[in-house]
């Protein structure tokens, strides 16, 4: 194999690689006889087959294989020998025609294209000096908690007379548009509260006043942005039968109450609720930290960014972009902007994310962060436990395709690679108020 750098430009790489075709019959002939104790056809006794009809009946798709394979290998090869550390997948032509080199007439030469990563010294992370919010639940935190579990666990009893706001109807349904039923629009014995919001706009309006025992005809429009196609912006016809109206019950914060939740008493129940909004206060207080480290980060590296890699970043976030803005979910800011204006916008955060990725992957490199096996197993059973059925194929596929398990573990990495910065940075905790800490992180 010969290898020659052809072009040299900022990050830009390419190489001519070239491999002799007496080297790829070589590589056939070696194929053909590990093949041929094997081969059964037709006419010949097992394994006895000549080995020149084999090359004449499987000769080119044997060679087809073997230039694939070869392909691979020379290329990682070649990147190897000239210390190249890729930061994508090498582009690679072929610069003959496949059909020549598979019959063995031309050399296998092509030239391939590559993105290296940039050389930079990343900060001293013993340098950084950070400021960490630290909040703990209040006794209001804890009391409106308690409240709102109470509330979420509100029993009802069957009431006289008609239904109101904060009501439960209990109903049947059948629902039409233009006279034909469809999927998913019937149910019976279907428990609603009045004002919950959980059914399409205007349908729980329509059943404040109702009686147990009426019957009432419930006109609605679905959605423009209504998860079924099918229904998106069609207006339709919910015949409901209403079987039995019940008023909520005052849900009392008391020992009864903690035992049916399965713990001890109400100390017991408040002590497992302040834990709950501690956890939750100790996550976000990691997000802003993070986002404190990395901005400490960002600020201190400037270097040139692989064009192929920002693009790819880019195009994700675009896409994401696109998606919102077809479910109408865009905030109120970035409708008022251009796409020439939020495609600027997000061009730039794109080029933050690659930076920050790869300081973040060389400050890891060097100091030797590393994902356990432990840890990898966690992910795979984490990932696969999203596929009931389907668990040992998610693991089995994650482990044949080295890049799809390189994007699952990405996210485990940085995370600990963020634990190593903060243990060697200079980290002074700052008591906030939930409040304060909440405004802090508001916009991410």
């Amino acid at each position: 194999m010969n290898v020659t750098e052809t072009k040299s430009e900022g990050l830009s790489r390419e190489f001519r690689v070239s491999i002799p075709k007496g080297e790829l019959a070589a590589k056939l002939n070696d194929k053909i006889t590990e093949i041929q104790p094997k081969m059964t056809l037709k006419g010949f006794r097992p394994g006895k087959v000549p080995a020149a009809h084999i090359k004449k009946m499987y000769g080119k798709s044997i060679m087809g294989d073997i230039v694939n394979d070869l392909v691979n290998e020379s290329s990682t090869k070649a990147l190897e020998e000239k210390a190249i550390r890729a930061a994508s997948r090498p582009s690679i032509h072929l610069d003959v025609a496949a059909d020549k080199v598979v019959a063995g007439e031309s050399d296998l030469d092509y030239h391939m294209q590559v993105e290296i990563m940039p050389d930079f010294e990343p900060a001293d992370v013993k340098e950084l000096s950070l400021e960490r919010m630290v909040a703990e639940p209040s006794e209001d935190d804890i009391n409106d908690a308690l409240k709102r579990l109470a509330e979420s666990n509100k029993s009802y009893a069957t009431k006289e007379g008609k239904a109101e706001k904060d009501d439960q109807v209990v109903i049947d349904f059948v629902g039409s548009i233009d006279g034909e039923k469809f999927d998913g629009g019937a149910a019976e014995d279907m428990p609603l509260v009045l004002g919950s919001g959980r059914f399409i706009p205007g349908f729980e309006d329509q059943l404040m006043g109702v009686a147990a025992g009426e019957e009432v005809d419930v006109n609605v429009t679905f959605p423009a942005s209504y998860q079924v196609e099918t229904l998106k912006g069609k207006p339709a016809l919910f015949e409901v039968k209403v079987k039995e109206v019940k008023g909520p019950k005052e849900t009392d914060l008391t020992d009864e109450f903690a035992k049916s939740l399965g713990l001890e008493d109400l100390e017991a129940l408040k002590g497992a609720v302040k834990n709950e909004l501690a956890g939750e206060l100790n996550s976000f207080t990691r997000q802003q930290v993070k986002r404190v480290l990395l901005d400490a980060l960002d600020e201190r590296h400037a270097f040139d960014l692989p064009p192929m890699m920002v693009k790819s970043e880019f195009d994700q976030i675009w896409a994401q972009f696109e998606q919102e803005k077809k479910a109408d979910r865009l905030s109120e800011e970035d409708k008022g902007k251009s796409d020439d204006d939020l495609k600027a916008e997000y061009q730039k955060i794109a080029a933050r994310r690659v930076r920050l990725g790869l300081v973040l992957a060389e400050i890891g490199r060097r100091a030797g962060v590393q994902i356990t096996n432990e840890e990898l197993s966690q992910v795979l059973r984490q990932e696969a436990s999203r596929y009931p059925g389907q668990e040992r194929e998610v693991v089995d596929f994650y482990r044949q395709n080295a890049g799809a398990l390189a994007q699952l573990q990405a996210p485990v990495y940085e995370e600990k690679v963020v634990d190593y910065i903060l243990s060697q940075a200079t980290v002074t905790d700052k008591s906030v108020t939930r409040e304060e800490l909440m405004k802090e992180i508001g916009d991410e």
